[in-house]
């Protein structure tokens, strides 16, 4: 790349992107840790419980769900840690899928993030925000609308500013939720007035397995509240001494969730009946309450509810900010590898952020947001990005056969059955979700192929041989 940073050329691309182009590392252990986290804790565990319950029909087969979507979540998390520590440079996955099977795969991974992963996420977390406080303070949907597109635009410019800025407010708003949840999970443990027996009957209550595909459908549905392990390493360019920080934060944050999640849920069965979780808002229930604001008036009484409501905007903008942070470093990659539009990867002189593909991420988030659908857009992202999460684990094998003089500061416990279990698992889900939800799959197909037609015509013939 030139030695001017905002006029990037078609580059080698052997060289680390973070080398080329002066980004700075100025994400630290915390601040890593904390981006893992955060992102991944956002509205999932406050809105996906009562749509599984609809399907799962009793509290274990909930809770199993929320396992098996853990239990893979980490998996990939470990597959992800040893890239990470391998090639440390901004673009994550883009890297890892360029390096282990050629440019064309970096491209469509970079692709599918523009204008699926990185703004449909942000714009499902703006969504949620945005709900949690309408349905506290009775906004219309026009309301909401205006709320998720303001909130878009103001974590947008925040995110223009220096990585140290956003990294040090990921931080704030992740300890803040950490705090927030672990309250009102001991609140539905210790203060709702329900019996040691009632509650664990409700958690323990049998019923028959739901089948197989419904089963698929609930796990997709929690893997949207885990979606977020994978986003540190599109930051890796950022953050500091990576191959120690990076795996470290990726392995133990996702722990961390689990932890929350599983005692989260099961606090949310054993405080109410199984029928007032199903009924708690979803796509079906837009009016209801959620299903975390159900459970904290039962001990808090309803007086608080715009408390919780400002407790789980909170949780989802802390998200949506990490997304934001990390997701625009993908599109700044690609165009540093000049298969991009170059001012993508143009810096500030000042910050040292790729402002223009943050600006460009925002404004598209806000578009997907005004659609309003939130379990619609988080299915679209994870069937879209769970096809390259499946490709990568898969590359952990690949780079380990095709290039085993690399360094590998991490490597992946229990190699290589972790990624092959991982690369089953996640081949079954996408099956199941293209037969159980054939629009939303086909909606990412459709945006895949025309990536595929446009790096056929307009990319691949001027990159150098």
């Amino acid at each position: 790349m030139a030695d001017n940073a905002n006029t990037p050329r078609i580059a080698d691309p052997n060289v680390p992107v973070t080398e080329r182009s002066g980004l700075v590392r100025g994400l630290g252990p915390w601040a890593a840790a904390s981006l893992v986290t955060g992102t991944i804790i956002g509205t999932g565990v406050f809105l996906k419980t009562s749509v599984m319950a609809e399907t799962g029909g009793s509290a274990l087969w909930v809770l199993a769900a929320w396992a098996a979507a853990g239990i893979l979540s980490l998996a990939g998390a470990l597959t992800y840690a040893e890239l990470g520590a391998m090639f440390p440079s901004a673009g994550g996955e883009y890297v890892y899928l360029r390096e282990g099977y050629g440019r064309f795969f970096g491209f469509m991974f970079g692709w599918m993030r523009f204008w699926i992963g990185s703004p449909g996420s942000i714009a499902a977390y703006a969504v949620g925000a945005s709900g949690f406080i309408g349905s506290a303070v009775g906004a219309s949907s026009l309301g909401e609308s205006a709320m998720a597109i303001g909130l878009i635009a103001m974590f947008t410019a925040i995110n223009c500013m220096n990585v140290t800025t956003g990294g040090g407010l990921q931080t704030a708003l992740t300890a803040l939720k950490v705090v927030l949840i672990a309250g009102l999970a001991l609140g539905a443990f210790a203060f709702t007035g329900v019996s040691h027996e009632t509650g664990w009957s409700r958690v323990t209550e049998r019923a028959d397995f739901p089948g197989w595909a419904a089963f698929g459908t609930m796990v997709l549905a929690a893997l949207w509240a885990f979606d977020g392990w994978a986003n540190l390493p599109m930051a890796a360019g950022e953050v500091r001494d990576p191959s120690r920080n990076l795996p470290r934060a990726l392995v133990g944050g996702s722990l961390v969730v689990l932890a929350i999640y599983a005692i989260v849920n099961l606090g949310y069965f054993y405080a109410l009946p199984f029928d007032e979780v199903a009924t708690a808002r979803s796509d079906h229930f837009p009016h209801a309450a959620p299903i975390a604001a159900k459970v904290a008036s039962a001990f808090l009484g309803d007086t608080t509810r715009v408390l919780l409501a400002v407790a789980m905007a909170i949780s989802a903008i802390s998200a949506m900010n990490g997304a934001m942070l990390t997701g625009a470093r993908v599109p700044f990659a690609v165009a540093s590898d000049g298969m991009a539009p170059k001012r993508l990867a143009s810096l500030s002189p000042k910050t040292r952020v790729p402002v223009v593909a943050v600006i460009v991420q925002g404004t598209w988030s806000t578009v997907l947001a005004l659609s309003g659908r939130f379990d619609d857009i988080t299915n679209a992202v994870v069937f879209a990005l769970w096809m390259f999460y499946a490709l990568n684990a898969a590359g952990v094998i690949v780079l380990r056969l095709r290039r085993p003089g690399l360094p590998r500061p991490f490597r992946v416990p229990g190699y290589p059955i972790v990624p092959l279990v991982f690369v089953a698992l996640g081949a079954l889900l996408l099956v199941n979700t293209l037969i159980e939800a054939p629009l939303t799959s086909l909606f990412g197909v459709a945006v895949m192929t025309i990536g595929a037609v446009v790096y056929a015509l307009a990319i691949r013939p001027r990159l150098p041989r």
